[in-house]
């Protein structure tokens, strides 16, 4: 069985985030706030992946490549918040999300529910911002060749 773009692409950006936060939790940069925002290079090139594909498929339509990429980069974000929420449980639940950087959204005491939703808010609004400025780039691109 052939997958999808999307479902292929979305699952490179989770095999990308989840293996560079593990990364950085191993090597101690975990609490390096600047360096969690790199993750977005990942997001990047899956959805880059996606519209690079269709385009090479004959998909020319904006609007379908703009839906494929969205759903590319919301696939990767909703497996990433899966497998943080699984990789919370895994190590104390709340009490791990308490040693989480507090550079976020929120203060006091999150929850492991309330620290995913707050993710899942923020990937989103990148998802959508990562596709509209590559759907810009390739259109320019494309409408120029």
């Amino acid at each position: 069985m052939k997958l999808s773009n999307e479902l292929l692409n979305g699952s490179i950006i989770f095999i990308g985030i989840g293996i560079y936060f593990l990364l950085m939790n191993a090597l101690g940069f975990a609490d390096l706030f600047y360096l969690r925002f790199l993750n977005v290079f990942f997001v990047f090139y899956g959805v880059n992946r996606t519209i690079q594909m269709n385009l090479i498929k004959g998909k020319k339509n904006f609007v379908s490549n703009a839906i494929s990429a969205m759903m590319t980069s919301l696939i990767g974000v909703s497996l990433s918040i899966i497998g943080l929420v699984i990789y919370s449980y895994m190590n104390g639940g709340d009490s791990f999300v308490k040693t989480l950087p507090e550079t976020f959204l929120f203060g006091g005491n999150p929850s492991v529910n309330t620290y995913s939703i707050c993710l899942l808010f923020e990937g989103v609004a990148s998802s959508v911002i990562v596709t509209m400025l590559l759907m810009l780039y390739w259109n320019n691109r494309h409408a120029t060749d």
